[in-house]
């Protein structure tokens, strides 16, 4: 499986993280593993099934899962993260929904709503 980085305009995603899109990485369940802090994710469920999981010290976001989530691939912040990555995103997904002050000005491929 390739592994994919996505800016997300959803509406919950710019609530959540207080700014115009939240980037995200994705990598296999299997491949993914916590170092430190897992037991302090604090769990919210939105109305429509998806799942963020949050440091419950700092509030950071930190893991995303649609409603639909198999449990096979894992959606991180990339933000969040201590080390370099030298992955660069990969596309813009639900532009339908993004913030009207905020232009999209890079060529990044760009998804109405989630990837097709």
């Amino acid at each position: 499986m390739k592994e994919k980085m996505a800016h997300c305009h959803c509406t919950m995603c710019r609530k959540f993280h207080g700014a115009a899109f939240a980037t995200f990485g994705e990598a296999a369940a299997a491949d993914f593993r916590w170092t430190a802090g897992e037991s302090a994710l604090t769990v919210y469920i939105a109305a429509n099934g998806t799942t963020r999981k949050f440091c419950s010290h700092c509030g950071s976001s930190l893991i995303f899962a649609a409603s639909n989530a198999k449990g096979t691939e894992i959606e991180f912040t990339l933000a969040t993260l201590d080390c370099d990555i030298e992955q660069q995103p990969d596309g813009h997904i639900y532009v339908g929904s993004k913030a009207n002050w905020f232009e999209i000005s890079d060529d990044l491929p760009q998804f109405k709503e989630g990837r097709n």
